[in-house]
């Protein structure tokens, strides 16, 4: 579960949980709320002491040199019920939290081998939110992130079918693309995304809405009608590759060609 920035955890030494700064290109270690200058400072460890699950720090301000008591305690955990969907399926868990962690929709977090995205968050109350904190949370829902469903709709002629698809949620899909669904060769005429359609441009797959495939144009079967049109539809790949295309009997016999009907004769010169 992504971590708030003020929350503090196994505290082990003060350097590693008060927050460093970069000031005038140096590293200020030992950074808190200082109580002299009201503002937040270095600090220099004077002394730590064990407390329960954290510790008391004694620091000095290097800014003013006022001593002073900086506490960190671990929170406590909290179980939050969590509601884990996957397509249609949908299981309850109950997941602990550190009691001052801050949920909010759109946090991703990993369990049970797999990514989840907070589409929901609800209070004791059953009232939904947008961000809470864990002791304050009734219920979250969560889908599915590393894979998601994205919707279809295929038309054909004057026909059209809804179904369904299940990507990773980075696949790419292009407007104006060849799409084979089921065995069959779709182009993607749109996409509808939460911001509206569009024919153009790609979209990864979970900002996809919905995508509308039509059936591509069909290549109309060349027939060549002549040797000679066999000849060239060979050398133009047309009907495939052939190293050695077909050539006409006539001309392997060393035959004349024979004149088209109607073409008339030169006269001879006299």
């Amino acid at each position: 579960m992504r971590q708030p920035q003020n929350r503090v955890t196994n505290p082990q030494r003060i350097g590693d949980l008060m927050e460093d700064a970069y000031v005038e290109d140096e590293i200020v270690q030992n950074v808190t709320d200082c109580p002299g200058c009201n503002e937040v400072c270095g600090h220099e460890i004077l002394r730590e002491k064990k407390v329960n699950t954290g510790s008391d720090f004694l620091v000095k301000c290097i800014e003013c040199g006022k001593v002073h008591t900086v506490q960190f305690r671990t929170p406590k955990a909290v179980s939050i019920q969590f509601l884990l969907s996957e397509g249609a399926n949908t299981v309850v868990n109950h997941i602990d939290l550190d009691e001052d962690e801050l949920l909010t929709i759109g946090d991703i977090f990993e369990h049970a081998e797999a990514s989840w995205e907070i589409n929901r968050i609800e209070n004791k109350k059953s009232e939904p939110k947008k961000s809470l904190v864990a002791t304050e949370i009734g219920r979250i829902n969560a889908l599915r992130s590393d894979v998601v469903m994205v919707r279809l709709t295929l038309t054909e002629g004057e026909y059209s079918n809804s179904d369904s698809i299940f990507v990773e949620r980075d696949t790419i899909f292009k407007s104006g693309s060849i799409f084979e669904h089921k065995g069959t060769r779709w182009r993607i005429r749109a996409i509808h995304t939460g911001a509206g359609r569009t024919m153009t441009g790609s979209v990864a797959a979970h900002d996809i809405r919905r995508i509308y495939l039509h059936e591509p144009p069909r290549v109309e079967e060349f027939i060549p009608r002549t040797p000679r049109e066999r000849r060239q539809a060979w050398k133009e790949g047309k009907l495939g590759h052939n190293p050695n295309p077909i050539i006409p009997d006539a001309e392997k016999s060393g035959k004349a060609k024979q004149q088209r009907q109607g073409r008339r004769k030169k006269k001879e010169r006299r």
